[in-house]
């Protein structure tokens, strides 16, 4: 393989800019960040895991999940440039069931779904984006001016969950999407005369963005600094750049172990 040297251009002086250039970008107009204790949402269930729960005398929750966001959003009467971001939110909720005191779990998993609304200011625009990897799919004129939400949502937290008796059976208040059905591998059943509650911690942030015109200052393209290294397909290969795990063979003696840093879970090392 010939020798290659690269410079990186990347590397430059920052200051130096030799050129500006108009570039289509996402500007965030708003956002903001929520923390949310979700309290006591109700779980809903596949058929046969709402059978496990029927017979269950105490849960214990063991993880949540975020499936799915739907997003919509909605210019507010009265307030021009400001928008209403209405999130559906679409949880797993995984739990330890006990049938029986001191039996061993059966785990299963249930839907959850909260809703939340919230108003950003979104900036205003009458305009109509075509490009010429559209289709032929025809643009909704009342869609034109919305700017566009974005969710982020971190791994939830589980809290805790009990056992309820529920006094009718009841569906989410919010329509089920098919890949929320196909996730849990059934169709989601009414809640019967005993459900589960769980509570959970949220964290999210929402945006609102649209797609601007904006110009940049321009110092180069970025040419890699780094030659590329061959991956070798030989396995021997690999494990000989593998270092030999004396730790695993030697255990540190008792002497050596900081006793600040001592897990045995006991409180020997207290």
């Amino acid at each position: 393989m010939p020798d290659v040297t690269f410079n990186s251009n990347c590397q430059n002086d920052q200051n130096d800019a030799s050129q500006s250039f108009c570039i289509d970008a996402d500007r965030v107009y708003d956002s903001c960040g929520d923390k949310d204790c979700l309290s006591e949402m109700r779980v809903f269930f596949t058929e046969a895991n709402q059978n496990i729960i029927n017979s269950a005398v105490s849960v214990r929750i063991r993880e949540a999940n975020i499936i799915n966001t739907v997003v919509n959003v909605e210019p507010v009467t009265y307030h021009c440039g400001f928008y209403s971001v209405d999130m559906t939110f679409y949880f797993e909720i995984v739990l330890d069931v006990y049938t029986n005191n001191g039996s061993t779990p059966t785990t299963v998993n249930g839907l959850s779904v909260f809703a939340k609304r919230v108003i950003l200011y979104g900036g205003n625009g009458n305009v109509a984006v075509f490009t010429s990897t559209d289709d032929s799919t025809c643009v909704d004129p009342e869609a034109l001016n919305l700017p566009t939400a974005k969710v982020q949502v971190a791994q939830p937290m589980a809290l805790t969950a009990c056992l309820t008796e529920c006094c009718s059976p009841c569906m989410p208040s919010a329509a089920i999407p098919d890949c929320v059905t196909e996730y849990f591998g059934g169709t989601i059943v009414p809640s019967q005369a005993r459900s589960v509650l769980a509570t959970i911690g949220v964290f999210t942030i929402v945006q609102l963005k649209r797609t601007v015109q904006m110009l940049i200052p321009a110092f180069d393209f970025c040419v890699p600094d780094k030659e590329c290294v061959t991956s070798t397909d030989n396995p021997c290969d690999m494990f000989s750049r593998v270092d030999f795990p004396v730790e695993q063979f030697f255990p540190p003696n008792l002497a050596d172990i900081d006793p600040d840093n001592i897990e045995t879970g006991c409180g020997c090392g207290q």
